[in-house]
């Protein structure tokens, strides 16, 4: 038989718990009302999130409240009501981190659409969230943070001298996503000639990953100071110079008529073409051996060039030799 006083300790904490616990699924159901179905990729991460944490928290609240509430509180209850207190708050930080990196993710992703994006500016911001978590924390148990940010102040300025290579790159890391310059997901090239697809910029790196899959492992306080060649920007399209030499006694319109034909088809043929293009000719140079000329392509991105190049190389080649015109 339980005895009645100990029913009568027990039965509102849990029946505040399962009422916590009803309203949580009251919630859950209210906010993602249509389960499993697709919707923005936003919705699809709050459902994934926040699907099992709502009961948890709501019913964690409702035992929280309960605690609160009672008459006779004890140290155990004012133990467990803390431990509560505590557990929900840095539950709710961490989610709420998580998702504003999430947000953070796609809104710094590359505009192709990728989700790509930097670790620097999400580990930031989770940073942010978790400390407030923190603070509101010590806030509520009654810690003064004022002595604490004073010594921080003092430790910081050590910290600071003997870590100013890391700060450097941190912040420099900081310019580089805040100018929008380079971005995840960038084509970019080196000063020095390095050149690849930006992957990452972390607190003290920026990655480039070649088109060979080698990764060229670049400081940021070196990026940030050097001259590149975004190719990204301002679109991702690009020009595609083809030059080629002709014998000087070869009739020039013909030239022209045929390239311009061959050119056009590699357009519509290959993949990374821009539809809608007009390739054009320019005649550039007279010299001994012969007439030289470039034949102007266009690409969607950079990485579509080679294979441009290539078709329109062999087909001209091809083409050429069929009309009897002599290459140089």
């Amino acid at each position: 038989m339980i005895d009645p006083a100990v029913l009568k300790t027990v039965w509102p904490p849990a029946a505040f718990a399962v009422g916590g616990a009803i309203v949580g699924l009251i919630l859950q159901y209210v906010m993602f009302p249509g389960g499993r179905r697709r919707r923005s990729w936003l919705g699809d991460y709050l459902y994934a999130l926040l699907r099992g944490p709502t009961v948890l928290w709501c019913a964690a609240a409702g035992l929280f409240l309960a605690l609160e509430v009672l008459e006779t509180p004890n140290r155990l209850t004012l133990g467990i009501r803390h431990t509560l207190f505590v557990l929900l708050v840095l539950s709710i930080s961490w989610s709420v981190a998580r998702l504003v990196g999430a947000i953070v993710s796609h809104l710094s992703g590359p505009l192709r659409g990728s989700l790509a994006s930097a670790t620097l500016l999400v580990n930031v911001a989770r940073l942010v969230i978790i400390t407030i978590g923190v603070l509101i924390i010590l806030q509520t148990f009654g810690v003064s943070i004022t002595p604490a940010l004073t010594a921080l102040g003092i430790g910081g300025l050590a910290i600071g001298l003997a870590l100013q290579d890391t700060l450097a790159n941190f912040f420099a890391g900081i310019h580089i996503l805040s100018s929008r310059q380079v971005r995840p997901g960038d084509y970019v090239q080196l000063a020095t000639g390095e050149e690849g697809y930006i992957q990452d910029v972390t607190w003290r790196y920026t990655t480039i990953r070649q088109l060979s899959n080698n990764l060229t492992i670049v400081p940021n306080s070196k990026l940030a100071g050097t001259t590149l060649t975004n190719y990204y920007l301002p679109a991702m399209e690009m020009a595609v110079l083809v030059p080629v030499t002709v014998v000087n006694d070869t009739d020039l319109g013909r030239v022209e008529a045929i390239s311009l034909d061959v050119a056009q088809a590699v357009m519509n043929q290959v993949a990374g073409g821009v539809d809608g293009f007009k390739p054009f000719v320019r005649f550039s140079a007279f010299s001994k051996p012969g007439v030289a000329f470039t034949v102007v392509l266009r690409g969607r991105e950079i990485a579509d060039q080679h294979l441009i190049q290539h078709e329109f190389i062999k087909q001209l080649h091809a083409r050429f030799r069929t009309e009897d015109i002599h290459l140089v």
